[in-house]
């Protein structure tokens, strides 16, 4: 039998002798009151871009779904398994959070393989291609540019897909009513793994752009 990862035991033993010891008055209240979570991110589960970390955030300050490439499915209510949908509805309606931004990230491998459809990882795949084709119109408009390096095009999907989860999360009719109503306000981002840099889309013209930090 396999012992549990030594290094998250080491990891845990950091923890409570750290930022629980530190917190422990805050963890219990959150414990015995419930979270209350102003702002959901929807990030990729890429090991290097974590919302928490990018954002330095505390327990019970930031409500996290994360999946392959950040991605968003359109509002569709029927009897499969739709966990990033019931994520995002519990969010809203439950938690009644004030923001919800989709954040993306570079390099990320998810859209890497919806710009490459017939790559051995997604033949193999169960899950991952039958996920991606999420982004099939876009990624068919992105590798139609000729002129785009392949790390371009790579880049350009990780914005414009961040812009079609958006899109999508208008479809869900909770999410419009509150967003028209002045409740809810949707956003976007994108992380540079390699630089740190943080860029935010302006909400009127799509554009991503660099914030004051």
């Amino acid at each position: 039998m396999h012992r549990f990862p030594e290094f998250l035991l080491k990891g845990y033993s950091n923890f409570m002798a750290g930022r629980y010891a530190r917190e422990e008055e805050r963890y219990r209240d959150l414990a015995k009151e419930g979270q209350n979570p102003s702002a959901m991110i929807v990030a990729c589960c890429d090991s290097r871009s974590a919302p928490e970390t990018i954002f330095d955030c505390g327990p019970g300050e930031l409500f996290v779904l994360r999946n392959i490439a950040n991605l968003v499915p359109p509002y569709q209510p029927d009897a499969n398994l739709h966990g990033t949908s019931a994520a995002i509805e519990f969010a809203v309606k439950q938690l009644e959070i004030k923001d919800l931004i989709i954040m993306g990230h570079g390099r990320c491998g998810g859209i890497h393989a919806a710009l490459n459809p017939d790559s051995v990882a997604i033949r193999k795949s169960d899950f991952v291609g039958n996920w991606v084709k999420l982004l099939n119109p876009v990624a068919e408009q992105v590798n139609g540019n000729s002129w785009m390096t392949e790390g371009e095009r790579r880049t350009a999907l990780e914005r414009i897909s961040i812009r079609h989860s958006i899109y999508n999360l208008r479809t869900f009719p909770f999410i419009k009513k509150r967003e028209d109503e002045g409740q809810l306000a949707l956003h976007g981002a994108w992380f540079d793994i390699s630089t740190g840099e943080l860029w935010v889309m302006d909400p009127d013209t799509g554009d991503f752009e660099r914030p004051d930090a």
